[in-house]
């Protein structure tokens, strides 16, 4: 059948209307994993570096230490001993004459004679200058003139007297008379005694024209020429003396060391101390303590104490400043090495040890130290060797070449 010729129907357009929809979404896929893997990763790179490092840095300390090994050092050693370590204490001192005089004139007068050189050493009883003496001698004629004349006036009294005491038997004169006349006679005895204590005044005047050193010790600068007026009341003197032989010495230490300082004192009342120079290194003197103040100064915290040192040597000399040590006990069989030989580090103090021809890192407990000497309370014992002059080039381990302790100047300070 032929349909070409029939009308087709157009489509009939649905009046319903229909909304438009979006394709639905497709669900994300989430990569926490990879930053997982992405953290190891990093993670494994860093441990893998920092191996590498270490081991770098082990092979450069292995080789570092190769190389020590290999290489030698030139070195002093001593040897630890067991000895006698005394408990000191230490303070500032400053030296003092024992007794210091100002020679002054006793007398009035003209400066006649100087007999002392500045700086003279000088004996109790030497002369040391004179005082023009005539104006004392006229005084000590006058006074002897006035002797005699009241002694002959007594003797002429007493002659009396006996006449009276005859005319007053015989019952010629009163009693009175006799009375008055032994009262003349007792006057004249007193004038006399008055004209011999005059006498004395100008012999005693006369001796005082004589200067003499009062002391032993150490003159000092003149201060008044020969020529000039000098006078009993004059403040500055003619020079100053200082007893030099025995000398003492002030020094302080703290008030919390006084107690144990008094109980030894107490003990043993002749305290030995000693004296050293401004750098502590150096031995002046040796003396014992002499006595403690008797009070704390309140604005130092520290007491007073002075010994005294014979110094026949005049290695000590006034206002000279020193170190004191004063030796309160000693420590019996102590192990001792030279100071030189204790070295400071991050983990304390420490020694190096030598053992077999090399140099080893030992640590120690150092105790009490005296002069150029040093207590060791832990670490070593008497017969171990250690460095003391050289150590600052060692490494632990390292060998060593000993060399004369005589050679270096470390090693005689350090008592090798």
């Amino acid at each position: 059948m032929d349909t070409r010729g029939v009308l087709e129907r157009p489509p009939v357009r649905s009046t319903e209307r229909h909304e438009f929809q979006p394709p639905p979404e497709r669900p994300k896929r989430s990569l926490w994993w990879l930053w997982l893997i992405l953290l190891a990763a990093l993670f494994f790179g860093g441990y893998k570096f920092y191996q590498a490092q270490v081991a770098k840095r082990a092979a450069t300390a292995a080789a570092v230490q190769a190389r020590a090994a290999r290489r030698t050092t030139s070195v002093v050693i001593a040897t630890a001993h067991q000895g006698d370590m005394p408990v000191t204490l230490r303070g500032l001192g400053s030296v003092a004459a024992f007794q210091t005089v100002t020679v002054r004139s006793r007398v009035d007068g003209q400066l006649i004679n100087v007999s002392f050189r500045e700086g003279q050493f000088v004996h109790e009883g030497d002369l040391l200058a004179e005082v023009d003496p005539r104006t004392y001698q006229v005084q000590l004629a006058q006074a002897q003139g006035q002797l005699a004349r009241d002694q002959a006036q007594l003797k002429d009294a007493q002659v009396n007297l006996s006449r009276y005491k005859q005319l007053f038997s015989d019952q010629v004169i009163a009693r009175q008379q006799l009375d008055t006349q032994a009262a003349l006679v007792g006057q004249f005895d007193g004038a006399i005694q008055g004209d011999q204590a005059a006498i004395d005044q100008a012999k005693l005047q006369l001796l005082y024209c004589r200067i003499t050193a009062p002391l032993s010790g150490r003159i000092g600068l003149r201060q008044v020429d020969q020529g000039n007026i000098v006078h009993a009341s004059d403040a500055t003197g003619i020079a100053t003396i200082t007893q030099l032989q025995p000398i003492a010495i002030l020094f302080s230490i703290p008030e919390d060391y006084l107690p144990q300082v008094l109980k030894r004192l107490r003990a043993n009342p002749n305290l030995p101390v000693d004296a050293y120079d401004r750098n502590g290194t150096e031995k002046l003197a040796s003396g014992t303590l002499l006595t403690v103040d008797n009070q704390i100064d309140p604005t130092t915290g520290t007491s007073k104490l002075k010994a005294v040192f014979n110094n026949s040597d005049n290695a000590l000399f006034p206002n000279q400043f020193v170190n004191i040590e004063l030796r309160l006990d000693t420590r019996k069989g102590a192990t001792i090495v030279p100071a030189a030989a204790i070295q400071r580090g991050p983990q304390g103090s420490f020694v190096y040890y030598v053992k077999e021809g090399k140099a080893y890192v030992r640590p120690v407990t150092t105790g009490l130290s005296q002069g150029n000497d040093v207590s060791i309370d832990k670490g070593l014992v008497s017969g171990d060797q250690v460095v003391i002059d050289g150590a600052d080039k060692l490494t632990d381990g390292m060998k060593i070449d000993v060399r004369q302790a005589g050679n270096n100047a470390v090693a005689r300070r350090s008592g090798a």
